[in-house]
């Protein structure tokens, strides 16, 4: 009798046992989920916050690489800006006016001058010499209208060779003698530094040159310096 009672309180003592065994094994595993459970939430909350920066970086930055854009072509703007506003304000420069007289021709050498004295002329030089290369560009002295042009000093006598006469208005005049080719005729209108003819030898003449008279009339012996009258229209020499 006594030992069945006590194989059976054996038992019970051991389904206890075992059943708080097998209650904190699920209790170690509750526990143990939830903490993975917490982890996992930690994790993941991170990893959102981690993101999140990054979004916030790479906004940053483009903003100010926007922002520095944007001020970068504010100054192109305002320097273009500055640059018209100079230039409108610099005042336009006049156009060069051109010279009302010039030289007949270019790169010579003065020989004879007006009034001089010699045994080549009738009485004293009519005119001022330039030494230049035979075939020398020769231009009018000023615009105006050819009157005279031709051989035989253009009817001032065989002395002048070929020779051009031009009329320049209020009573002046200029001769261009000893050609060696002409390129105008009476009646033809030239402006100033318009080619006329080519310089020479012609006509009562020791060398090539260009023989020029300023005159008051279209003949010879009105003549004046011609160094003086250009002198004081502008023109050195």
């Amino acid at each position: 009798m006594s030992q069945r009672v006590t194989s059976r309180s054996f038992l019970a003592s051991h389904l206890r046992t075992r059943a708080a065994v097998l209650a904190a094994g699920m209790g170690v595993t509750a526990v143990v989920g939830a903490g993975i459970a917490a982890a996992a939430d930690t994790t993941a909350a991170h990893s959102t916050s981690t993101t999140a920066k990054a979004v916030q970086t790479q906004a940053d930055v483009q903003a100010k690489a926007a922002k520095t854009k944007a001020t970068e072509a504010q100054k192109t703007t305002e320097v273009k800006k500055a640059a018209e506003v100079k230039k409108a304000a610099k005042p336009a420069q006049p156009a060069k006016k051109k010279a009302a007289w010039v030289d007949p021709v270019k790169k010579y050498t003065v020989s004879a001058t007006y009034a001089q004295a010699g045994g080549m002329w009738q009485s004293a030089h009519s005119g001022q010499d330039f030494a230049v290369p035979n075939g020398t560009k020769v231009m009018a002295t000023h615009g105006g209208t050819v009157v005279k042009a031709g051989g035989n000093g253009a009817g001032d006598g065989p002395a002048y060779g070929n020779a051009v006469v031009i009329n320049h208005g209020n009573g002046m005049y200029s001769q261009y003698a000893h050609l060696s080719q002409v390129n105008v005729q009476p009646g033809q209108v030239v402006k100033t530094g318009q080619k006329i003819a080519l310089s020479g030898n012609t006509g009562n003449s020791s060398g090539p040159h260009l023989h020029f008279e300023i005159r008051t009339g279209a003949h010879y012996g009105s003549a004046i310096d011609p160094v003086k009258f250009l002198r004081g229209k502008g023109v050195n020499f």
